[in-house]
């Protein structure tokens, strides 16, 4: 597997990222997904990661969001569909933890949702040493949200 950092350019990370949003969107009440669309994630203050095989089929993605100079937030963690529970979104998350840690980030936050849809995401955040946080930057609380963060150890 490589993971590189991604323009957000080519056709299949764009259509892989649109499922996302889309998925995200029918499982979550509306008000309540805080997913980043393309210009979100194509923002000055976002790096965005994928993941790919040797092949170059792509198999998952992640972005961290500067929120101040020392807290970051994890956006667009995905694995493709085919690939889940392969080690794929662990090798993300991990990578990711270390280009936070790279950059000065002492902590990183995440929002995912609260219901079971969700439950191997809040696992693997959990297996991964993030806890349950107050909502943190703009969100405010909200039944079908999960905060979690993480201190960095350098």
């Amino acid at each position: 597997m490589r993971i590189a950092l991604d323009d957000l350019r080519d056709a299949d990370v764009v259509a892989f990222l649109e499922e996302h949003v889309t998925q995200l969107r029918d499982v979550t009440p509306p008000g309540s997904s805080h997913a980043l669309d393309l210009d979100g994630l194509r923002a000055s203050d976002v790096s965005f990661w994928t993941a790919t095989g040797d092949d170059g089929q792509l198999l998952g993605c992640a972005a961290l969001k500067a929120l101040t100079a020392g807290h970051a937030e994890l956006k667009s963690m995905r694995t493709a569909g085919h690939r889940t529970r392969q080690g794929v979104a662990t090798a993300l998350l991990r990578y990711v933890l270390d280009e936070a840690r790279a950059a000065g980030f002492t902590q990183v936050s995440l929002e995912t949702g609260s219901f079971e849809f969700f439950a191997p995401a809040r696992a693997l955040y959990a297996r991964h040493g993030f806890t349950e946080c107050e909502p943190f930057g703009d969100y405010r609380p909200d039944p079908h949200s999960t905060f979690m963060t993480l201190q960095l150890r350098p």
